[in-house]
């Protein structure tokens, strides 16, 4: 049987003597909060990456180097007199008990009204949290390093619960096609092509089009970036496919008309791809 309690314990000192200022590793050494911050993120999505492929044994070890980089922020956090691991654990603990008073408080609540119970109690964990020199307002604390589509999606849900929204899908469709219109119009004014840059019109518009996607999608309810996960996995998928069609009739992929590109793609897609 494991010993998740030793094996932690063993972790928790790993990182200590990687971090040592005599005998630790010296790229750990010079990490910050800062540098490690994108890893974590990179682990994350591996993370996800294992549970969509279905690979179990690659989930456990991608769960490890996750946990790693909670151990890594931590004992940094540590060493600045800030808080340890085990405060991060109580803290966990505390939030969790305090979320589920139907559990843990003998508290009545059927469990189509959980999702809004838990939204309340974390809308009154942010109001104490700005009583205590926090962000206030209805969009604090929306994590500005989440996916961007994703992020819209957060910041829409939030809006909407305090009556900032369209009354159904189809007023947040019809914002589509405004939007849709103005990126035209945009590269209309430009001679039909877009000027380059973030800071462009066109590029202001075509972002105002993505946040209208994504709140149809949140209206549909559908998640925007699942969707978009999965389209980019069907076009990897199709993509290879006509890859090994050009390959097995001798194709340079390099010198393939339209018409050519058409003509795999329609097949591959007949292919089941």
């Amino acid at each position: 049987m494991s010993d998740p309690q030793g094996a932690l314990e063993a972790l928790i000192a790993l990182m200590a003597r990687l971090r040592d200022p005599q005998r630790g590793c010296p790229w750990d050494l010079k990490q910050t909060f800062e540098t490690i911050a994108p890893y974590t993120l990179e682990e994350a999505y591996e993370v996800a990456d294992a549970i969509e492929r279905g690979e179990h044994e690659r989930l456990r070890d991608e769960l490890g180097d996750l946990l790693f980089q909670v151990v890594f922020h931590a004992r940094m956090a540590e060493e600045r007199g800030w808080f340890d691991f085990a405060e991060v654990a109580e803290s966990i603990h505390t939030k969790l008990v305090r979320r589920h008073p139907h559990v843990f408080a003998g508290a009545a609540i059927e469990a189509e009204h959980l999702p809004r119970e838990w939204e309340a109690q974390k809308a009154r964990e942010r109001e104490q949290a700005a009583g205590d020199g926090g962000e206030r307002g209805t969009l604090a604390g929306v994590p500005k390093a989440l996916p961007a589509l994703m992020r819209a999606a957060k910041l829409g849900r939030r809006a909407a619960r305090v009556g900032f929204d369209w009354p159904d899908a189809a007023g947040a469709r019809a914002k589509v096609d405004e939007e849709l219109g103005e990126l035209d119009a945009a590269l209309e004014a430009g001679g039909g092509r877009a000027a380059r840059g973030a800071g462009s019109e066109a590029a202001a518009e075509l972002g105002d089009l993505l946040f209208a996607v994504v709140n149809l999608s949140r209206h549909l309810e559908l998640d925007a970036e699942g969707a978009l996960r999965n389209a980019n996995a069907k076009f990897e998928r199709r993509f290879r496919g006509m890859e090994r069609l050009a390959a097995e009739r001798g194709l340079a992929l390099e010198r393939l008309s339209a018409a050519q590109w058409d003509e795999l793609w329609r097949e591959t897609k007949l292919n089941g791809g």
